[in-house]
């Protein structure tokens, strides 16, 4: 069982090597400059390793480029192996990012939130209080202080 540093390390290596890989050395159209590698983890074992990406388009794109990964899934294995060094190359998962689609929903809500907020500052905008602006007493009031006895 390898420490969690090491996993961290050979993860960060991994990132690395597979988003230079696809910007410089694979010629396949459907991994274009639109993927981006966003993080990379790796098992304790050192074994698996899956990799996370995004891609900038519509759907369609999004499933050309995730064809494109799979196809290139060995060369990108074989440099990984290469710039490693390790006794055993993790295989390669690559997995669609969920963040953005995450930030897009809170944003969303935080945007119907927003709207919320401001209905209700336009209805209350000429409100009054229902009873008098201050209900505490104050010392000094006109009524009798029961606490003076």
């Amino acid at each position: 069982m390898a420490d969690n540093a090491r996993a961290k390390r050979l993860a960060d290596l991994i990132r690395e090597v597979v988003a230079q890989k696809l910007q410089r050395g694979i010629k396949d159209p459907r991994l274009g400059s639109h993927v981006t590698i966003t993080d990379t983890r790796v098992t304790g074992d050192l074994r698996e390793a899956t990799v996370f990406y995004t891609v900038y388009g519509d759907d369609e794109e999004r499933k050309a480029a995730a064809a494109g990964l799979e196809s290139a899934k060995g060369i990108l294995r074989s440099e990984v192996g290469r710039a490693a060094g390790v006794k055993f190359t993790p295989t390669l998962t690559f997995v669609m990012d969920a963040l953005p689609d995450t930030a897009r929903t809170i944003e969303d809500l935080l945007d119907k939130a927003r709207q919320s907020d401001a209905k209700v500052r336009e209805a209350s905008a000429g409100a009054t209080y229902a009873g008098d602006a201050d209900p505490y007493r104050k010392p000094g009031d006109d009524e009798t202080d029961d606490t003076a006895e």
